[in-house]
């Protein structure tokens, strides 16, 4: 591979990626295989092997470490026990998460938690111990030693309705990227998010199934569907990729056009 292809190869880098047994990040897992990295796989449930063997059937190594992002102990062990094992990876892409729906006057502070402490805390311990690792180690002849890859979504920009936890934790992703970009874009780790439409995942199955409120979403997106996981990997594996070299600490919304709306 030469010319501007050769930006896109992941060839020789190692990928973390979490939330990777299904959606979004399974598709993205799959993506930053087929541009040619290898992958560890951090998951709570270390018998869903169907990911793993999909980046094996591409020719790709694949590991799978155990890790329960609702349990901050849990994700605390999680950078030490990959380096430990002698991997050093370069990539890491935070896509684990999770939803709860109620009225912003009932919403339970249990759930209030959770959903923080998966979408926010775990994202920022883990980026901050994986890009503790990254400095420690040499940057390249072009200066780079990284990337990290937030998920946020549009509502990092918007409320939404009934989510207000979910509303919270995206729009702290949101500044949390700029905040590790300020630190870090000058040691070589380019930080950056992706900031999802609406997708048709089991995450928003209950939104899928709402007879009035999803064909008044489909009808205000100008592409006309709702995004599927698929979509997402070309934009991950730019933003994984030294395509990207010059792009960091931005949120990068991929929503078929809702937002210009």
């Amino acid at each position: 591979m030469s010319g501007v292809l050769s930006l896109f190869s992941l060839e020789g880098q190692l990928a973390l990626c979490t939330g990777a047994t299904r959606g979004i990040g399974q598709a993205t897992a799959l993506g930053l295989a087929e541009a040619g990295a290898d992958v560890i796989l951090a998951q709570r449930d270390i018998s869903n092997v169907e990911t793993k063997t999909q980046i094996e059937a591409l020719g790709r190594k694949a590991y799978i470490y155990e890790c329960e992002f609702s349990s901050q102990p849990s994700v605390a062990t999680l950078i030490p026990a990959i380096l430990k094992d002698n991997h050093k990876p370069t990539i890491l892409v935070n896509c684990a998460g999770i939803q709860r729906r109620h009225p912003a006057a009932e919403f339970p502070d249990t759930d209030w938690n959770d959903v923080i402490q998966v979408n926010l805390t775990s994202v920022f311990s883990l980026s901050r111990d994986f890009g503790a690792h990254l400095l420690s180690q040499p940057a390249d002849p072009s200066g780079r030693r990284g990337a990290i890859i937030m998920v946020a979504s549009i509502m990092t920009f918007q409320g939404g309705i009934m989510v207000p936890a979910y509303a919270a934790a995206k729009g702290g992703i949101g500044t949390l990227t700029m905040a590790l970009n300020n630190e870090w874009a000058g040691k070589g780790i380019n930080v950056n998010a992706i900031a999802p439409g609406y997708v048709a995942t089991e995450l928003t199955e209950a939104l899928q199934k709402d007879p009035d409120r999803a064909p008044s979403i489909t009808a205000r997106i100008p592409a006309g569907r709702w995004a599927k996981p698929e979509d997402f990997k070309g934009v991950t594996v730019w933003l994984a990729s030294r395509a990207s070299s010059y792009v960091s600490g931005e949120t990068v919304v991929v929503d078929g056009g809702w937002m210009g709306r």
